[in-house]
């Protein structure tokens, strides 16, 4: 897939995860908007895995720990062939396995998730088994910056560097903004570079929005050889719907049918530019 063509793969999943929030009434829309990219290029890209081999034991492993950006990931998988695409019409309904959070009820999912903290926990965990059963899968999770207010992520970095997992990659989705607000008034984070350096991890920073920028720094894991790879991908929460960029209650949110048009025309808009 070339880059124009992943380029326009964004555009589409925007579209599609906004269809579905609406439909289902319920989303974390700007979280979701802000990973589509990292997704898009994981999947589309780098990540050895396909419906046909999500039991091999040698796929590679993605844990999404940032779970209720969850319609980003749900789209991904239906447009890889995990799952009928139509399934997502049933989100958020009752008895529907489709819900708020990742679980491992759906085809492709590696673990539930949404319980903030958790992800980069067991990623370790899955990193540590393949090397110990010498295996050559890859591990990689996406962390959401509000979360790493959990303690229980910094244990992880700890435990990555001393373990020497050179075979996990851990993604910062950086868009600087939590269900309250800006993470560097609730509870600063800066400077990631300098702490994850410090935690023995070897670290990048991205344009978490230029899926060639992601597709390269990703592509080149491990970053240095017996170290875990961090990179802090910077997005904008609610990225491609410009009433919703870095607006803190788009951290989950409905769109109103005026506001749903607005933001389609938009995305359409884009993606028209993009062809031309």
């Amino acid at each position: 897939m070339t880059d124009t063509a992943l380029i326009m793969k964004s555009i589409e999943y925007r579209i599609r995860l906004l269809g579905y929030i609406k439909k289902a009434n319920a989303g974390h829309t700007g979280g979701s908007l802000s990973c589509v990219d990292i997704l898009n290029v994981l999947y589309n890209r780098i990540l050895n895995i396909s419906p046909q081999t999500a039991d091999d034991p040698d796929r590679d492993r993605y844990v999404q720990s940032k779970g209720h950006s969850v319609e980003a990931l749900y789209v991904v998988l239906a447009d890889r062939g995990f799952f009928p695409e139509s399934d997502l019409e049933t989100l958020c309904r009752f008895k529907s396995p489709y819900v708020g959070h990742p679980t491992r009820k759906i085809k492709g999912i590696e673990q539930n998730t949404g319980a903030l903290g958790h992800g980069l926990a067991f990623s370790v965990g899955a990193a540590l088994a393949g090397k110990m059963d010498g295996r050559s899968y890859g591990v990689f999770t996406l962390l959401g910056d509000g979360e790493l207010a959990e303690g229980s992520n910094w244990e992880s970095m700890l435990t990555a560097a001393h373990y020497r997992l050179d075979n996990l990659t851990a993604i910062v989705d950086r868009n600087q903004l939590q269900i309250s607000g800006r993470t560097e008034d609730i509870c600063a984070l800066e400077s990631l570079y300098d702490k994850f350096t410090a935690f023995g991890w070897s670290v990048r920073s991205v344009d978490g929005h230029d899926v060639t920028a992601l597709k390269s720094v990703l592509c080149s894991t491990p970053f240095t050889q017996g170290k875990p790879s961090m990179v802090i991908a910077n997005t904008v929460k609610g990225k491609g719907v410009q009433f919703m960029e870095n607006i803190a209650k788009w951290h989950h949110g409905v769109p109103t049918d005026e506001q749903f048009t607005l933001a389609i025309s938009q995305l359409k808009s884009r993606l028209q530019e993009v062809l031309v």
